[in-house]
């Protein structure tokens, strides 16, 4: 039977509410884009830090202008005074070492996997070192991530560091469907590839 990632997240929330607490959440995002609608959602109950780690985007220009993007997007819904944003250095290597011997495979299978697990790792040690409560990724929002995936690497990190993983499939709801409301609304730059060389080439060649 296929996991409702989106009950699991409504429940939690519904403990949260519960017992009166507003709970540190670590915000991993990939963009503005697509922490718009998770933002906007999830703002409402936790003390949210955005966490910009992404070394499989390619190239760093990309990385730079998107980075910017997520910090402009905070400030513009008004979310500055609550929301803090981390910024990692742009570190390409450690993503090419992660997929070495993957790097023909399609998009959407191990390779994305590993990137996932290197990307969500990074963010629950950086949690579990930092105090946060819970740790999270925005990835899910995308139509054409499979939230099994991110959860399941979700999950390994969470037993890897000690930290608790927020399970959801923020697509949800018709989460896609409003962070592009949204970026519309700030004129966001909405990229066409996922984000590494290898989604950027698969990209152009469509």
């Amino acid at each position: 039977m296929k996991t409702n990632y989106q009950l699991i997240l409504d429940n939690t929330i519904k403990d949260i509410v519960k017992s009166g607490r507003r709970p540190k959440l670590l915000l991993h995002s990939c963009c503005a884009p697509c922490s718009s609608y998770v933002l906007e959602y999830l703002s409402e109950f936790f003390d949210i830090t955005v966490y910009y780690y992404n070394p499989n985007i390619f190239p760093q220009e990309e990385f730079d202008f998107r980075s910017d993007e997520q910090v402009r997007l905070v400030e513009s819904m008004g979310l500055g005074d609550r929301v803090k944003v981390v910024l990692c250095e742009y570190d390409s290597e450690a993503f090419y070492d992660s997929v070495r011997g993957m790097e023909d495979l399609p998009e959407g299978g191990d390779r994305c996997m590993e990137c996932f697990r290197l990307r969500l790792g990074k963010c629950a040690e950086y949690g579990m070192n930092n105090g946060f409560d819970y740790f999270t990724t925005t990835l899910s929002i995308s139509p054409h991530k499979n939230a099994d995936m991110l959860n399941t690497a979700g999950r390994e990190a969470e037993e890897k560091f000690g930290i608790r993983y927020l399970y959801s499939d923020f697509k949800k709801k018709n989460g896609y469907k409003r962070s592009c409301e949204i970026s519309a609304e700030y004129g966001l730059y909405r990229q066409d590839y996922c984000g590494c060389v290898y989604s950027k080439i698969q990209s152009e060649n469509r």
